[in-house]
């Protein structure tokens, strides 16, 4: 009895300091509306962060969507946005500033580097430690060596670069470049342009266009460029930053980085959950019909992210140096880079 009276006793105290207040109790509704104005104000907290993708999303991105997905990005006090414009360079947005942070690629990069006006860009993170393009073709035609493309056909996106290495390996093999038939590359999908017989050989990435040739039951021949010349062992892709933006902002760069990082480091250890993630994630179609490609490349790509190196993202800068060394060295950019140029590990501290 007296632990009711007790009871009824602090009900009514509780009720009465209400009255006082001159303010009600409030509903299930309200709560619900306080808590999302809380939320809305936690977002405003978040420093706003544009991504600018290179391509429609793919597996090569999964890290930057599972940091998102999984609130890695919001725990660093990030809110990241990230985009793809169809037309338009992720270089020249980052550089403008429509993008704090994109993708590249250390060979297309070159050229953005040099010149006269070079744009305002450093490479901040290496997404693969090492170069998984080459040259797929038809199982058994011989073009298993950069010499069996001599007499055979090439799609070409007829870049300086992309013809003068290609050049090098079928001259290294003792062949003669200017024998083989180069076509412009207008394929979308590898495995089936070979089948039609639309050309011989196309240049790829493995975790890409060799796993899909996979998923279709394709036979195919593959060289790959890091495994025939060591200078080929350049980056791509990497995570680049504008250098305006990184200067005044350092620690929201090593904290965007630092995010990304767990992103790869999950998706390195978990590829199937992170392919989910991507494909749930993709908000452009580009992947409606191909989750099957999606999580066959996850987990080939998984083991590609952080490879041979001490940790995600990190540069070796002899191998960064030694490529663009190469490109001076055969005149394919217009002034020489000094060492350490265009990319840079501070961050990643």
């Amino acid at each position: 009895m007296k632990k009711c009276i007790a009871i009824l006793l602090a009900l009514s105290m509780l009720f009465a300091l209400a009255a006082c207040s001159g303010e009600p109790a409030a509903t299930d509704d309200e709560v619900g509306t306080t808590e999302t104005a809380s939320a809305e104000a936690g977002n405003e907290n978040l420093t706003e962060i544009t991504f600018a993708l290179d391509w429609t999303p793919n597996t090569n991105h999964t890290g930057l969507y599972v940091a998102k997905a999984l609130g890695y990005f919001e725990e660093a006090g990030l809110d990241v946005d990230i985009v793809f414009v169809d037309g338009s360079s992720s270089a020249q947005l980052c550089a403008a500033g429509t993008a704090q942070f994109a993708i590249e690629a250390q060979d297309t990069m070159a050229a953005a580097l040099t010149g006269d006006e070079p744009l305002g860009i450093t490479a901040v993170a290496a997404v693969l430690q090492h170069n998984t393009s080459g040259i797929i073709s038809r199982a058994g035609e011989g073009l298993d060596t950069p010499l069996g493309l001599v007499g055979k056909t090439y799609s070409t996106w007829d870049s300086p670069i992309e013809l003068a290495m290609l050049r090098s390996l079928v001259e290294q093999a003792g062949g003669d470049f200017d024998q083989v038939n180069l076509i412009p590359n207008v394929i979308v999908d590898e495995p089936g342009a070979l089948a039609a017989g639309d050309t011989d050989a196309i240049w790829v990435f493995y975790g890409w266009g060799c796993i899909n040739a996979e998923v279709q039951g394709f036979d195919f021949d593959y060289f790959a460029f890091s495994d025939l010349d060591p200078v080929f062992d350049y980056y791509t892709p990497v995570i680049i930053g504008n250098n305006d933006y990184m200067q005044a902002n350092p620690e929201v760069t090593r904290a965007f980085l630092a995010a990304a990082r767990q992103g790869y480091e999950y998706a390195a250890q978990h590829p199937e959950e992170a392919a989910q993630i991507l494909i749930d994630s993709d908000n452009t179609g580009s992947l409606q019909g191909s989750e099957e490609l999606v999580r066959r490349s996850q987990e080939w790509i998984s083991a590609q992210y952080i490879d041979d190196a001490a940790s995600w993202g990190v540069f070796d800068a002899e191998r960064w140096d030694a490529f663009y060394a190469w490109l001076w060295e055969n005149e394919l950019i217009e002034t020489e880079l000094p060492a350490g140029t265009g990319f840079t590990n501070e961050y990643l501290s």
